[in-house]
């Protein structure tokens, strides 16, 4: 009788009945693989097409999305990099204050991409059953910090049953 209590826990009712386990799987972590990083921001994400979106996602919407998220990281953070070397020229005399101007520079780059991010995820995530973010994460092979990007997915809502 313990052990079907405890399954029965283990199961989500979902109110007409039925019982289903609640699945949640693992989001899909797609890294900077660009030759610059600025601030835990690589100037280019991996545009290989993730065999966990295989049969969720087209091909193309996906390569739409990542040129989209490119072209603003490739635009911009080479502009950041000439700021920050001669900020870095100018820090003794400026007492650091000359490295303020890279620090906006990234935060309005972080904050185009996550209206891009945004928007996609209106447009045709969300529509999907998938949501799309831009997380700062550990990086695998050291104690830095990097943005990378999160496919999660979302559990379904059912359309036939009332609120």
């Amino acid at each position: 009788m313990e052990r079907f209590d405890m399954i029965e826990d283990a199961l989500q009712d979902y109110g007409d009945g039925e019982t289903e386990p609640f699945r949640r799987s693992d989001p899909i972590r797609i890294s900077g693989v660009g030759h610059l990083t600025l601030f835990g921001l690589s100037n280019k994400f991996e545009t290989d097409f993730p065999s966990g979106l295989t049969g969720k996602l087209a091909p193309e919407e996906y390569d739409a999305t990542l040129s989209r998220i490119n072209k603003v990281l490739g635009r911009s953070l080479p502009t950041n990099l000439r700021w920050l070397f001669c900020g870095c020229l100018c820090c003794c005399c400026t007492l650091g204050m000359s490295i303020w101007p890279v620090v906006f520079l990234n935060k309005r780059t972080r904050h185009q991409l996550e209206k891009i991010i945004d928007s996609e995820n209106r447009n045709l995530y969300h529509k999907l059953g998938l949501h799309l973010k831009l997380k700062k994460q550990m990086v695998v092979s050291g104690n830095m910090m990097e943005y990378v990007l999160l496919v999660e997915f979302r559990p379904k809502v059912a359309l036939f049953k009332p609120d």
